[in-house]
């Protein structure tokens, strides 16, 4: 006679998520699918075979086939085909990962920060001025000094953000959109300055970063430290949430802000805590772009488009990741692989670069939609009776508080 198994392993069991992992599944194939047939209709001479599709089908089908496999093809060669693909899925993935930490650990804290990019900047600018202006400094000097004021640039970002929304009330959504600004336009006066100008040179850029604080990366390939702290960056944000009591206070702030007060937490101590460690994180991401070797394994100089959308991509990583470090990490890095896998479909395929942001937008769409997907594929409607998945907890961590306060005024 067999024992039963303990209760508490039969609940881990019956909650694992195989629902939301096929619907998952299916949201990926659907993206890729609609990507196939807009690659079809974008080719003039592959679409222009679909008009004689009833007289020779087969010149329609080897050519769209021909078409998709191709891109696809070069989009996976791109990005994991080789040992020098992966590297660079890694080093485009990095300030994805650790801007997207940032924004999941404010979503956490039900705070919206849609200001990572404005804190990449401004990581990014500490990061170079003193990877560029300081010289002489031996690696483990130099490396670190800049790292740190960088994290700490985006930390007093983000920190002042919150302060003000502990303090007046001010919505974080409003002050970081200008905060944004701010960054930007400051990044963009800065290279105008004697400081931050290259000698002899008119156009904005600044010199370039001394090689002792480059981050290290391994030889024949774009792996470098960055990536390896962001991997630090995702254990320690688990750490923080999982186990610690500070963790335990942003998550109880978060799901219900007046509950929480009630029990004894300070609700502005925790609001300013959780912008400070999320413009932390996305500090680090700007000194990943900063600091992280390009061409010919030197940093490339700091400029106004140095930093990319790296913040405005990372909130997208967060929802794609549910908020969660691991998710985090697999939704930076599968943004990674689409960036360097695009380039690839560019050269080798002849496909638009834009056709990868498309991609990734309808990924987006699908996997933040099950119904959508649950809707266009009717199998899976007999699935959707599961467990509450992680994006439901955290919709429902993300709408608690509002919750919480139209319950306080009713």
């Amino acid at each position: 006679m067999s024992t039963p198994a303990p209760a508490a392993q039969q609940s881990r069991r019956a909650t694992i998520p195989w629902g939301e992992v096929v619907t998952t599944v299916a949201a990926f194939v659907l993206a890729f699918l609609i990507g196939a047939i807009l690659m079809v209709a974008a080719d003039p001479e592959v679409s222009g075979k679909w008009a004689y599709f009833f007289d020779r089908p087969s010149d329609a089908l080897d050519a769209s086939w021909e078409k998709v496999s191709s891109a696809y093809g070069a989009l996976i060669q791109g990005s994991v085909g080789s040992w020098q693909a992966i590297t660079e899925t890694t080093a485009a993935a990095a300030p994805l990962i650790s801007a997207g930490l940032g924004m999941a650990l404010a979503f956490r804290a039900g705070l919206f920060n849609i200001g990572a990019q404005g804190q990449a900047i401004m990581g990014a600018i500490l990061a170079a001025y003193i990877g560029f202006s300081l010289t002489g400094l031996p690696l483990l000097v130099h490396l670190p000094l800049a790292l740190v004021l960088g994290v700490l640039g985006g930390a007093i970002w983000g920190g002042f953000v919150g302060w003000l929304r502990a303090v007046t009330g001010a919505h974080e959504v409003i002050v970081t959109i200008m905060m944004n600004y701010v960054a930007s336009l400051t990044l963009a006066w800065l290279l105008t300055t004697k400081a931050f100008l290259r000698p002899g040179r008119n156009d904005p850029i600044a010199p370039e970063v001394q090689f002792s604080a480059t981050f290290p990366r391994l030889e024949g390939g774009q792996l470098h430290l960055g990536f390896v702290l962001a991997l630090l960056a995702a254990v320690g944000v688990w750490w923080l949430m999982e186990r610690s009591t500070t963790g335990f206070r942003i998550k109880a702030v978060g799901a219900n802000p007046h509950a929480a007060a009630t029990a004894g937490m300070s609700v502005a101590r925790t609001t300013v805590v959780a912008m400070t460690l999320s413009g932390a994180l996305a500090g680090l991401a700007g000194v990943q772009a900063a600091l992280g070797p390009g061409e010919f394994g030197l940093p490339t100089p700091l400029s106004a488009g140095l930093v990319g959308s790296i913040g405005f991509d990372a909130i997208t990583v967060a929802l794609l990741g549910r908020s969660r470090p691991l998710g985090t990490v697999l939704a930076g890095l599968l943004f990674g692989a689409m960036h360097a896998g695009g380039l690839a479909m560019q050269s080798q395929a002849d496909t638009p670069l834009t056709l990868t942001t498309v991609l990734q937008a309808l990924i987006v769409m699908f996997v933040a939609a099950p119904m959508l997907v649950r809707t266009i594929i009717p199998f899976l409607k007999a699935r959707k009776a599961q467990p509450p998945s992680l994006a439901g907890e955290a919709t429902a961590t993300a709408t608690a508080p509002v919750a919480a306060e139209n319950g306080a005024k009713a």
